[in-house]
């Protein structure tokens, strides 16, 4: 079941929670202070869907599940006709049978009632062929004739989707999203290609600043061929700015960058007209736009925007500067949101401070990726970028958030340890997983009826708590792909904490993140931590103010701790779960494992001459010994072996074969190594690029091009991102130097392929998929799979592939943008997986350090053998 399927009792009462917490009503936008977009700028409203049909009581999966499906959607991807009558009868997992009942929409124009947890079945009949934007809100996702889209999960108002309508009947299933709400029009857009004001990335105007800014607009294009060589000039008054706007793929809502110029003479607090004009390649004018931007001190609260090495997307961090300088500079507090919260809505909660910056980051959207995979990765990236522009004391950095950002404090911390000098989790829980656990734990006691209601019994709902899979078999499988989340699995890699002290604030009475779960974690660190603090707000609820995170105990904490340099640390043990996502702490690195994706850790004791390492699950390690420390010491001894110190040069590697240590030289980059590690998920960064099979049957074609705009509305919807999208016959390895290729498509239809992929140990072909020495027949083999380029030391293609029609609608979905899903290097499926989960699995894995399959850890499900 797909993430709005997953925990949904628990979701409902967390909501009302919510609500009761801060006292107000209606849809999530409007808790962080903005109203729902309703009105259509963009053109003319051609229908609203009044009626439709509306099937619910599916059975509710409560675990978290190694594998994302949803039988319900894979009924319908695909297929481009279909009818459905009030009435009809829907059959879910042998279950019984459920119907189709009509619906109409209430006097907001939109679908309510019990629409979250279901699915609604819209037609409409167009009078002759003719391309369209669908508005809906309130939807996770979309299927019009077959074809899969992003939703609008939130309810932002956010979504327009090209689409091209056929004459006669057309359909649309929208599944349910996080509200009680659903509404969808149809809209004619009025330019072929032009701007929308909906979701745009804006900085402030900073006073006394003179320098040209980035920003951020989506562009629509509607017509069937891409928009290339556009321009966007931006007008502030009489200042101006062009930029060239890359290419927009056929069909496709982008956002994509602009430069912003800063005018002179603006006043502090005061609001200008900022004027976009789109213009073609031959200069003629398509589209303007008039919005409104801030103009703010730079010694007050703000906001800027930079542009990010992820995706070349343009994003923003909010900043809270200090009162005073201290002496050898400020440090720096980086503080991460709760779910809906925004930046700047974070850091509006604070005070300025004596001698630190206070710097907000995103999480890429209100919601975002819960501080895991890619929120994590912004809210370092923003770290970076905060403290090279202010110049910040690296020993006097901190971290700190609320509720879902206090799971992002206690996530970020302990997993780059040596980043922070203290952590101050408020009001959070420290595993995403374990939380959603936790809280349906409280479940347990509840009368067999209650789980009736829900469509299970007590006895599955305690094993799929519990995660068990019928089989031994399907067992092993589970756990494999499960390993890739180990990183996520915060508690696992706890001794991390010992770097830093940790400052504990939570509400007494907190009923949105239990205050139980503070107390857990109080608890455990009691066991082996020897600074930390714990303080409950007497009577305090989930939000009781501003102090809720501007406590001041707190920031008295922060100032009396300071990171310690690598002269100064005696004593260290540190753990990662992969390299490739923490691989250091101070001087020594983890660069490859024995066993990928299991817990890897080394213990550092530094003694008058000697300096002891103790590790577990490491096949080669690195040392930087240019600081000094080989100077001051006579010996290294590693896991019982000694090494004269006089002897290692400044970068020193030792590997382990056979139980037994040597040192070594510098792995080559066609190893595994921290700069690109696997697993499939970080084929999703660095700048990628999509590149997508035309060189297949039209079908074929048509479902590549699709399934690589479908990634690219997801990631646009759920990580505020943009993604160059480019044929396979237009790509050019030179073109894209060192960034990451997302291919879609196999060697029959892709024509990148034999650049891209002839040195990887697997060939997907109509037809036949091989991964090392085995093979897979039929058509209804999917897979998704990362290697390096050959061509770079640090990019990695993506692999969206299948063997034919089956295949490709099985391999449609792409969870893997969203937080508690678990990739390995490898993860072949049948035709099944969409309906069946684990058990539609054929295997998955992890390749080697070599990135060969010999070497590598892979599991086979034995009942899909073939």
């Amino acid at each position: 079941m797909t993430h709005h399927r997953l925990l949904i009792g628990i979701l409902c009462l967390h909501l009302v929670a919510l609500a009761h917490a801060q006292e107000r009503q209606g849809n999530i936008v409007e808790y962080f202070g903005k109203e729902k977009i309703d009105e259509v700028s963009e053109g003319e409203i051609l229908h609203l869907f009044e009626e439709g049909l509306l099937l619910t009581g599916l059975p509710r999966s409560f675990g978290v599940e190694p594998v994302r499906y949803e039988a319900v959607l894979a009924d319908f991807v695909g297929t481009a006709d279909t009818t459905i009558a009030p009435g009809d009868a829907y059959r879910a997992d042998g279950g019984e049978a459920l119907a189709w009942d009509t619906i109409t929409i209430n006097e907001k124009g939109e679908f309510s009632g019990n629409v979250r947890g279901g699915y609604l079945f819209l037609t409409y009949e167009a009078d002759r062929a003719r391309t369209v934007l669908l508005e809906a809100s309130g939807h996770t996702t979309a299927i019009v004739n077959g074809m899969p889209h992003e939703g609008d999960h939130y309810d932002f108002g956010w979504s327009l989707v090209p689409l091209h309508l056929r004459p006669g009947a057309n359909y649309i299933l929208l599944s349910g999203g996080r509200f009680n709400q659903i509404r969808a029009r149809l809209l004619v857009a009025d330019e072929p290609v032009q701007f929308t004001r909906r979701d745009m990335t804006l900085p402030d105007l900073l006073v006394g600043e003179s320098d040209d800014l980035w920003a951020a607009v989506r562009l629509m294009n509607t017509t069937t061929e891409a928009f290339r060589g556009g321009t966007i000039t931006a007008r502030v008054g009489e200042a101006s700015a062009e930029h060239e706007v890359g290419p927009v793929e056929q069909l496709l809502v982008q956002k994509v960058p602009f430069r912003l110029p800063t005018p002179t003479g603006i006043a502090e607090d005061s609001t200008y007209a900022v004027v976009l004009e789109l213009r073609d390649r031959s200069g003629q004018l398509l589209d303007t736009l008039q919005v409104e931007v801030n103009a703010r001190s730079k010694d007050g609260h703000h906001k800027e925007t930079f542009v990010s090495a992820m995706d070349g997307s343009v994003q923003y961090y909010s900043v809270v500067p200090p009162l005073t300088r201290g002496t050898g500079g400020n440090g720096i507090v980086l503080t991460v949101h709760g779910a809906s919260v925004e930046a700047v809505n974070q850091a509006a909660a604070y005070r300025p401070k004596d001698s630190l910056y206070i710097v907000a980051a995103t999480n890429r959207r209100p919601f975002g990726f819960a501080w895991e995979d890619w929120g994590r990765r912004d809210a370092i990236e923003v770290l970076d970028i905060a403290q090279a522009k202010f110049q910040t004391d690296p020993q006097r950095s901190y971290l700190t958030g609320h509720s879902m950002g206090g799971h992002g404090t206690w996530h970020i911390g302990v997993t780059y340890p040596d980043r922070f000098a203290a952590i101050g989790p408020a009001a959070g829980y420290a595993d995403l997983t374990g939380y959603r656990k936790w809280s349906l734990n409280r479940l347990i006691s509840r009368p067999d009826s209650f789980f009736v209601q829900w469509g299970t019994t007590r006895a599955d709902f305690l094993r799929e708590l519990e995660g068990t899979q019928p089989t031994d078999e399907l067992q092993r499988m589970a756990d494999n792909v499960l390993r890739a989340g180990n990183q996520s699995r915060t508690l696992k890699l706890k001794d991390n904490y010992l770097h830093y002290g940790v400052y504990i604030l939570h509400g007494e009475k907190d009923e949105v993140v239990p205050t139980g779960l503070a107390r857990e974690m109080r608890a455990l660190l009691g066991t082996y931590h020897d600074d930390f603090a714990y303080y409950e707000y007497p009577d305090g609820a989930h939000w009781f103010g501003s102090e809720s995170v501007d406590w001041p105990p707190l920031f008295d904490f922060f100032n009396f701790r300071r990171l310690k340099t690598d002269e100064e640390v005696d004593q260290l043990r540190f753990q990662t779960a992969s390299p490739g996502i923490s691989a250091s702490s101070h001087y020594v690195t983890i660069w490859q494992q024995e066993r990928p994706w299991e817990i890897s850790s080394f213990d550092l004791e530094r003694g008058p001459d000697t300096l002891k390492l103790t590790t577990d699950n490491t096949r080669l390690l690195r040392l930087d010994l240019s600081g000094g420390i080989r100077d001051s010491l006579d010996q290294l001894e590693l896991d019982g072996q000694v090494f004269a110190m006089e002897e290692l040069s400044a970068e020193a590697f030792f590997a382990r074969e056979q139980g037994s240590w040597a040192v070594t030289t510098a792995p080559p980059a066609t190893e595994k190594s921290p700069a690109r590690y696997g697993s499939f998920k970080d084929a999703f960064t660095n700048n990628m690029v999509f590149v997508y099979a035309t060189s297949g049957s039209e079908a074929t074609n048509e479902w590549y091009l699709h399934r690589a705009r479908y990634d690219a509305e997801r990631w646009g919807y759920r990580g505020n991102g943009s993604i160059t999208l480019v044929k396979d016959t237009d790509f050019r390895a030179a073109d894209y130097p060192d960034r990451n290729v997302i291919m879609y498509g196999n060697r029959d239809n892709n024509a990148a392929w034999s650049t891209l992929l002839d040195h990887a140990p697997f060939d997907v072909t109509d037809g036949t998929m091989t991964l090392g020495d085995k093979q897979f027949a039929g058509s209804d083999v999917g897979a998704y799979l990362i290697y390096p380029r050959s061509d770079s030391d640090t990019a990695s293609v993506g692999v969206v592939t299948a063997t034919g029609a089956a295949g490709r609608h099985a391999a449609y979905a792409n969870d893997y943008f969203l937080d508690t899903t678990f990739y390995p290097d490898v993860l072949i499926f049948s035709s099944a997986l969409p309906r069946a989960g684990v058990s539609g699995l054929i295997g998955s894995g992890y390749f080697g350090n070599d990135w060969q399959v010999g070497s590598g850890d892979f599991e086979w499900n034995p009942a899909t053998a073939r």
